[in-house]
C-alpha cells in the first residue's frame, strides 16, 4: 500500500515523503523489468524517457488549455 502524504497542505518533506512512498514500487517495477531479461541501465533510460515524454504531455496540455481559456474568454466577449 503507499503512503499519503503527512498533510494536505504543503509542508517542508514532502517530496521527501513522496519519494520514500514511491520507492518499494519503483523497485518492484525495476526487479519485474530485470526478471524478464531487461538490464539495469536500459530500465533506467526507458523510465527517464517516459518521464520526459510525461513532461512534454503535461506542458502541451497546459498550453493547450491555456489557448482553450483564452478563445472561451474571446467568445464570451463576443469577439
Amino acid at each position: 500500500m503507499i503512503s499519503a502524504p503527512r498533510y494536505k497542505r504543503d509542508y517542508l518533506d514532502r517530496e521527501v515523503d513522496c519519494q520514500e512512498a514511491m520507492e518499494p514500487g519503483f523497485q518492484a517495477i525495476v526487479d519485474c523489468m530485470r526478471e524478464a531479461g531487461w538490464q539495469r541501465g536500459e530500465v533506467m533510460r526507458s523510465l527517464r524517457r517516459l518521464i520526459a515524454a510525461d513532461n512534454m504531455t503535461q506542458k502541451e496540455n497546459a498550453r493547450v488549455e491555456a489557448e482553450l481559456a483564452i478563445a472561451r474568454a474571446m467568445i464570451r466577449a463576443g469577439k
